[in-house]
């Protein structure tokens, strides 16, 4: 259960960090309340998965993983393009997040 609200707590995440662009410095109503909405439910999320497992661990799931696919996002909505230095630092994060699950103690399986 703790590892499905962490996701859930991701993706509202990376909706409300992607919706920050849309909501030009919150002078677009709709977008505006995404951003505020994705946040909090994220933060609420979060603080009932922190019940369950490490702080470290968590923080680094989601924010590994959030800036992964917030950059996914950049590319195929904005039409942004990361260059070879932040492909390498998004593999590094994932493998860093892959690393902390199959081998870390503090992870709870």
């Amino acid at each position: 259960m703790s590892y499905l609200l962490l996701a859930l707590a991701i993706i509202a995440e990376v909706v409300a960090t992607s919706s920050l662009k849309a909501s030009a410095g919150f002078s677009r109503l709709l977008p505006s309340i995404i951003v505020v909405a994705g946040y909090g439910f994220s933060f609420y999320a979060l603080s009932l998965v922190l019940k369950s497992l490490p702080i470290g661990i968590t923080y680094a799931i989601w924010a590994g993983l959030g800036i992964v696919l917030v950059t996914l996002i950049g590319i195929v909505v904005y039409g942004e393009r990361p260059d070879l230095p932040a492909y390498l630092g998004m593999a590094l994060i994932i493998a860093g997040v892959a690393v902390i699950q199959i081998f870390s103690r503090l992870s709870s399986h």
